[in-house]
């Protein structure tokens, strides 16, 4: 599952040019190259694996870049202006906005059921009956994460504090099929005792899941103890205990009282026509009963008006660093008040030239800082939440913080202050929602948290408003010493350290795997397509290549007054010596640092003036770069982005504060299964000279110095050796002009450096590695063995092979096995990572440590039971359909274009890849899925390592 909370976090200080622990870390923990599959490298379980949000949607600003839509003559800033709101004689609210820039629709139903609806000893029931609307129907007995897949839908769901939501995106002649599904689990999905059984060990290895993090433990003790009346201090997800109590009947009970089309938001946004659209709908949904709320329902206060006495609690536990959490109660989403509160959260927290980051983490107090305000529908709270080294004051944190407050508390902010948070807050809506799916959840969100789907608009206009006065007056209101409740984690046993491993060459015993789905089972409760008329004429990218070797793609978009700029420089951590280990990643954290003529601070400044971002990031073949800004603003990016590419100088003192954030980094890295499974993985399936077994260590980071980065960045960032990729509304002539005068004088001595890579063997029998991590719950497995990098002619072959076997955790054979049927795990996948190298084929799952050995033994099984009898030609067919369906909703994104665009060319591939990907894919054969099946999947041969706790 997706933690929404923590992808908005890692987003927001990226964004904002924050040196910030999951840049850290992606950097130090990079796989080897980019996975290539069906199902991205790194993410979670799509379908049923439910986000529980733990912060609500209301501030898209914290989200990520979404993708762009295109072609529409007049940008605009308001998310609400073509929007129509139809409200069904059943109850149901209908949200409907047409957007037809690509063939796809996205299809979401939320729903006014969260963790607020809970009380004591039902908590997380929501959270349950989220994961029961996926086990299929009355006439629909089927597990309906296949049926999504069957669409090509990217489908999902997620429990909130005050809603659920499920939401699906698809190519437009699958709306309807979308559309019938969805009713028909609103009124008629099954919950059995067998199969509510079964799901709650999955949910409860979820939640053990998140027992592995210590910020997701101070976080539920810091909430519990703010808000211990009110059911926002239960966790979301619910508890172990009370999940393990849930009965059939209660979790029913909810799905009567609550998923009711009177208690429901439907919103279709994408290519469609609405007239058709409703009509549609009145045939699906239409028809769909009322519900009677049978559930009494917990009184949900206002936190401002039952706010606790100051509070003080230490969560004394293993773990690699100290965290601090302090929370503030604030009102509900509607108050008055919300606007200002957030410009107030951006002048003392957001970003590089905020008063919290310059006064704290650039002072070394905190390794990170980062600070935001939830506003829900029956109250909400303000956090601030620091990461501290082992050593250093919490107290002495505290009080940096407390004196922040005090200052803005008796002084107003400058009025600069204020404009530069307002412009970062506008320009994060604007950019976080070009997308179809995110302008849906936007809609879906201000619908049911304050009852108004223009919310937003209003939101963003009253922003506008907000003065240095009232910023001053929400410090003054809100955040009062008395109103305080404040918590630490302070590790009792450090875990930062390298697990401890042990390999045996032992071969597990047979399991016999249960029946593959079958395709035709599947066929039959599908719902019809409707006539495919779409036509779609993808535009392609424009390369311009400078007289200096590097190489630009763009893609021109109007319909939002935003740029995003995408690239890769060959100067990745494959070019890590053992004794330097870090030293791209740390390198790469510094471009920003300062250059020869600015500061980090005025870089920052003059990016956050216009809500503009840039950051930099290394993984194994390559430093990622990543930035936007509003159109107007290209010119500031790309003279910032050239500004540092040539010019960085990387001040002694900045090194050194990274170099602490590193260490603390590598903390965190060796307390996460994830992490370290991932490491193990690494070192055992590739010879030890291998580039990709080369992790650092707290000795190789403290043994790094300023000239070691100078010499780097030197020998490696070259324009040769750089690709970018810039979509956006932007007159592409003038872009071309900018490029040249920001870039265009880029010139060096240095050659690209060509590195030897070792031949990878496949070991001759099964090596298992089990890292110990003392204080986890759950365990971590990964399996697998070197597979092909991405020119082989293979990987179109083993994409389909994947998509069979693992490449989604509900569909596919592994998760209706071991997930599905077992119950053995919350998430399992497999995938190809194919990239410039020779990658590998791995599968990954999560698992409670008791049920670690039956699920490996269940997959090993499965495995050779593929290789013995093959896949069936069904199969194939579903598989190259969905693969196809998902690249088809893909590139209605013109930011997923220029990605691949971008991947295509770091991997030497032919332009018309692009273009030439689904044929491709139709032409694969059932021969060559099962020729290679038995040639990269080696059952007996495998790499297995599990991290996890000790064995008892």
């Amino acid at each position: 599952m997706l933690n929404i909370r923590d992808f908005w976090v890692a987003w927001r200080r990226y964004r904002f040019g924050m040196l910030l622990f999951s840049v850290c870390l992606s950097a130090i923990l990079a796989s080897p190259q980019v996975a290539m599959s069906t199902q991205p490298a790194g993410t979670v379980d799509s379908t049923v694996a439910s986000e529980v949000v733990k912060k609500p949607i209301v501030k898209p600003s914290k989200a990520p870049t979404v993708p762009a839509t295109k072609k529409s003559a007049n940008p605009s800033t308001s998310l609400t202006a073509n929007v129509k709101k139809t409200v069904l004689e059943n109850g149901l609210t209908i949200l409907t906005k047409e957007v037809h820039s690509a063939p796809v629709v996205t299809v979401q139903v939320w729903y006014k059921i969260g963790s607020r609806n809970e009380a004591p000893g039902v908590n997380g029931i929501a959270h349950q009956l989220e994961h029961m609307l996926f086990k299929g129907t009355k006439d629909r007995p089927i597990q309906f994460g296949r049926l999504f897949a069957a669409l090509g839908s990217d489908s999902n769901a997620f429990t909130s504090y005050d809603q659920t939501a499920y939401y699906g995106t698809v190519e437009k002649n699958k709306l309807t099929s979308l559309l019938t599904l969805e009713a028909d689990r609103m009124e008629n999905s099954t919950i059995d005792i067998d199969k509510l059984t079964g799901e709650k060990r999955v949910v409860i290895s979820e939640l053990q899941g998140y027992e592995n993090s210590p910020s997701y433990r101070l976080d539920r003790a810091v909430k519990r103890a703010a808000f211990p009346n009110t059911p926002y201090g239960l966790t979301v997800g619910g508890t172990k205990a009370d999940v393990e109590k849930f009965t059939v009947e209660q979790v029913r009970s909810y799905y009567d009282s609550y998923y009711g089309p009177n208690n429901a938001t439907l919103v279709v946004v994408g290519d469609f026509d609405t007239a058709s659209l409703m009509t549609k709908v009145l045939e699906t949904f239409g028809k769909v009963p009322r519900r009677e709320l049978k559930v009494a329902q917990p009184t949900v206060t206002a936190a401002t008006t039952t706010a606790a006495p100051k509070r003080r609690l230490t969560l004394k536990e293993p773990g690699s660093t100290q965290i601090a959490s302090e929370v503030y109660p604030l009102p509900d989403a509607n108050h008055p008040d919300v606007p200002a509160i957030d410009v107030m959260n951006y002048v003392l927290t957001e970003g590089r030239s905020s008063r919290m980051y310059q006064s704290i983490v650039e002072t070394g107090v905190a390794t990170s800082l980062d600070g935001g305000a939830s506003n829900l529908a029956g109250g909400g709270w303000y956090e601030i939440s620091s990461i501290v080294e082992v050593g250093k004051s919490l107290p002495k944190l505290e009080a940096a913080i407390s004196k922040e407050i005090k200052l803005i508390q008796a002084k107003p902010p400058t009025p600069l202050e204020v404009s530069r948070a307002k412009a970062q807050l506008k320009a994060g809506f604007l950019l976080a929602n070009r997308g179809i799916d995110s302008q849906a959840r936007q809609l879906g969100n201000d619908q049911t948290t304050t009852g108004d789907y223009q919310f937003t608009d209003k939101y963003l206009a009253a922003v506008d408003r907000v003065t240095p006065a009232d910023v001053q007056r929400m410090a003054k209101k809100y955040l009062q010493e008395s109103q305080k409740t404040i918590g630490y984690f302070q590790p009792t046993k450090i875990t930062g350290a390298t697990a401890s491993a042990g390999k045996d060459g032992k071969t597990v015993e047979n399991h016999s795997p249960g029946t593959p789905v079958d395709p035709a089972e599947l066929a039959q409760y599908l719902p019809p397509l409707d006539p495919d008329t779409a036509s779609q004429n993808q535009a392609l990218p424009q390369e311009v290549k400078l007289k200096n070797g590097l190489r630009v793609f763009l893609l021109p978009d109007a319909s939002t007054p935003t740029v995003t700029l995408t690239g890769n420089i060959q100067a990745g951590t494959e070019y890590d010596n053992p004794d330097k280990a870090g030293l791209a990643s740390l390198t790469a954290t510094n471009l920003m640092s300062g250059t020869k003529t600015q500061t980090a601070l005025a870089i920052a400044t003059t990016l956050e003036n216009r809500g503009s971002g840039l950051g930099f990031s290394a993984s194994r073949e390559g430093v990622s770069l990543g930035g936007n800004a509003l159109s107007k603003d290209l010119p500031i990016l790309l003279q910032t982005l050239g500004d540092v590419l040539q010019n960085s100088n990387f001040p002694t003192s900045k090194v050194e504060l990274s170099r602490q954030r590193a260490l603390t980094s590598l903390k965190l890295e060796l307390d996460s299964p994830n992490a370290v499974a991932r490491r193990n993985f690494q070192q055992t399936i590739y010879p030890k000279n291998h580039p990709f077994t080369i992790f650092p260590t707290a000795e190789t980071l403290k043994g790094l110095k300023v000239a070691d980065l100078q010499s780097f960045y030197r020998q490696h960032y070259l324009p040769s050796n750089t690709i970018l990729a810039i979509v956006g509304d932007f007159n592409v002539p003038q872009v071309k002009r900018l490029l040249e005068s920001s870039l265009g004088k880029w010139a060096t001595t240095a050659k690209s450096v060509k590195l030897k890579y070792p031949i990878a063997k496949i070991p001759e029998q099964q090596v298992q590695v089990n890292p110990s991590l003392p204080g986890k719950t759950q365990a971590i497995t990964l399996m697998g063995n070197t597979a092909i990098d991405r020119k082989d002619p293979r990987y179109y072959s083993a994409l389909v092979l994947n998509q069979i076997l693992g490449g989604d955790t509900l569909s596919s054979r592994l998760g209706t096995e071991i997930r599905d049927r077992q119950s053995l795990t919350y998430g399992i996948y497999s995938s190809f990572a194919a990239g410039k190298r020779q990658g590998t084929f791995i599968i990954s799952m999560q698992t409670a440590p008791e049920d670690a050995p039956k699920a490996l033994k269940s997959t090993i099984s499965l495995l050779k039971d593929l290789q013995a009898k093959g896949v069936t030609a069904a199969e194939v067919a579903n598989a190259k359909r969905s693969i196809s369906s998902n690249y088809t909703v893909d590139l209605a994104s013109p930011d997923e274009i220029a990605g691949a665009t971008l991947g295509n060319a770091v991997y030497g591939l032919n332009p018309n890849e692009i273009s030439e990907f689904p044929k491709k894919i139709q032409v694969v054969t059932l021969e060559q899925v099962n020729k290679v099946a038995k040639e990269l999947i080696q059952p007996d041969r495998l790499v297995v390592v599990t991290a996890g706790p000790p064995k008892k």
